[in-house]
């Protein structure tokens, strides 16, 4: 093993040096998956935890640039479900072995926390055994409170860049790189499982860039940590942005697994968008979650974050079936289960 891959394996920690040569080269590509993939089989075996994603609004508050549904958009076809809607897709999910819904959105002023904790104490009375994660933007410490109250689980919510300059490029002056971050460091106070992690080559990053993003994972501790390559959408300021790669993607999933051994690391969505093996590859790269669709088949295509997105006309149970197969194939196998992360950050465990 070479000298700063066993370092980072051993120590969980490189000098800032260290990792930008680590991610500047794919000389140590192979060692460092090998590696990253022993390090999430010593702690998780060869479970695939999966996640119910149910995209439930596109609307959003937020005028991002890099991102297909912001306010700017008016090409976008916009779209709610309803409470009855959002429980459907999790009835339908449970049958096909979820025990874990994602209930994702834009920030849309729409749903009022009422509206929220009704959904989520509705799931939790539907199936009890299951947990319920959200996804939908900044909120106040009270609304995450009211949340938690309800019986959300974990909360998923990208610090997108650490990198105060950077985020100024990447949004618009009415949005806050420091709000973000006191979302995050409050949803851990509340007891949340939370998820962080930023867009792998996205406009204007650099590899310092990276590793600010890499240090304050670090700081943070997240149970979930989702990293994605940034792809372009048609309709946005930077549409002419060249698209991360899988290469970089793929290294800084591995980087991230010795970094954090206990981590729930997703492989993306947007890794397979960008390369057809693109999940399989994550999961071999030291990833253990995937997140197939379980939105309305209706709607899919038009919850687009980025362009030239995967399955979004495949029915639920296509999608899982399709997902058993990839990963049975890739080595590992999808487990019926919550997925709690395994580390004393959690604060929630199944009932």
């Amino acid at each position: 093993m070479s000298g700063i891959i066993e370092k980072l394996a051993g120590t969980g920690d490189l000098t800032d040096g260290e990792l930008a040569s680590l991610i500047g080269t794919d000389e140590h590509d192979g060692e460092l998956y090998k590696t990253a993939d022993e390090a999430r089989r010593s702690v998780y075996g060869t479970d695939v935890y999966i996640r119910g994603l149910i995209e439930f609004t596109n609307y959003c508050k937020n005028n991002c640039y890099y991102c297909g549904i912001r306010r700017g958009n008016e090409k976008a076809s916009r779209y709610r479900l309803t409470a009855g809607q959002i429980f459907s897709c999790a009835d339908t999910g449970y049958e096909l072995g979820f025990r874990t819904f994602v209930l994702q959105g834009g920030e849309d002023p729409h749903y009022t926390d009422e509206m929220i904790c009704e959904i989520v104490s509705g799931i939790k009375r539907r199936h009890a055994d299951c947990a319920v994660t959200l996804s939908f933007g900044e909120k106040s410490e009270e609304s995450f409170r009211a949340y938690w109250s309800a019986g959300a689980d974990r909360y998923l919510l990208r610090h997108e860049t650490a990198d105060p300059a950077h985020y100024r490029m990447l949004h618009p002056a009415s949005m806050s790189l420091e709000d973000r971050k006191q979302c995050l460091w409050n949803l851990k106070k509340i007891g949340y499982q939370v998820g962080s992690g930023f867009m792998v080559g996205s406009p204007y990053q650099t590899v310092a860039n990276i590793i600010a993003d890499l240090r304050f994972l670090q700081e943070l501790r997240p149970a979930m940590i989702g990293i994605g390559p940034y792809i372009s959408h048609k309709d946005t300021p930077f549409r002419d942005f060249a698209s991360g790669t899988v290469e970089l993607t793929l290294r800084l999933v591995s980087v991230l697994r010795l970094m954090h051994p206990y981590a729930l690391i997703p492989a993306t969505t947007a890794l397979g968008t960008i390369a057809p093996d693109g999940r399989e590859r994550g999961l071999k790269a030291g990833a253990n979650v995937v997140m197939p669709n379980l939105s309305p088949t209706s709607v899919r295509k038009y919850y687009l974050l980025y362009d030239n997105k995967i399955c979004t006309g495949d029915e639920a149970a296509e999608c899982r079936h399709c997902l058993d197969a990839r990963v049975a194939l890739a080595g590992y196998g999808i487990v019926v289960a919550r997925g709690d992360v395994k580390t004393r950050e959690a604060k929630k465990v199944a009932v």
